[in-house]
């Protein structure tokens, strides 16, 4: 389910108790807002209707209507949670956007105008968010992190990034290149 006017409010990581709870990784700026959009879909298009009831360390308990098991909570684990954009509140600067706006962005190094690559995804695996790129001259993805160091400019409205040109490796491997000979 990739559509432009989907949004991921979070992710289904594990379960809480045996009555159908689920721990969430809310990608709101507040977590409890996840809870504050109305009906949220998931990535099959099924429509999910769900309750905040608390905290488990740093994930929001959820209870989704309809689940009241352990064993059926597990089966969603991996599930990620959209809302229509439309439900959510405009940007209000040029600095401000949504992770989905980022993807399939281009990328530029800094000191260039060669676009060498194409944003192919956004991950947070817990230190912080990571941006995966496509590089044009290899097709190899390289992952760097998404911060001010790595790339000093989003321009959403140009459909650009620019990168450090330092972390990325525009070029193959010898070591790669010598395995192919």
């Amino acid at each position: 389910m990739q559509s432009k006017n989907l949004i991921c409010l979070g992710a289904i990581v594990g379960v809480h108790g045996i009555r159908g709870e689920v721990k969430v990784k809310s990608f709101t700026a507040c977590d409890r807002d996840i809870g504050s959009y109305g009906a949220l879909t998931d990535q099959n298009g099924k429509t999910l209707h769900i309750k905040v009831v608390g905290h488990s360390k740093d994930l929001l308990r959820i209870k989704i209507e309809g689940v009241d098991d352990r064993n059926l909570a597990q089966t969603l684990i991996g599930t990620q949670l959209f809302v229509d954009r439309s439900v959510l509140p405009p940007t209000t600067d040029s600095n401000e956007f949504y992770q989905a706006d980022l993807i399939h962005l281009k990328v530029k190094a800094t000191g260039s105008n060669e676009i060498v690559g194409e944003v192919a995804g956004i991950y947070n695996f817990g230190a912080g968010d990571i941006l995966e790129i496509k590089i044009n001259s290899t097709g190899k993805l390289e992952m760097i992190p998404f911060n001010h160091a790595y790339v000093p400019t989003v321009n959403i409205e140009e459909g650009y990034i620019i990168v450090n040109a330092v972390s990325m490796q525009f070029e193959p491997d010898e070591k790669e290149d010598e395995n192919n000979v």
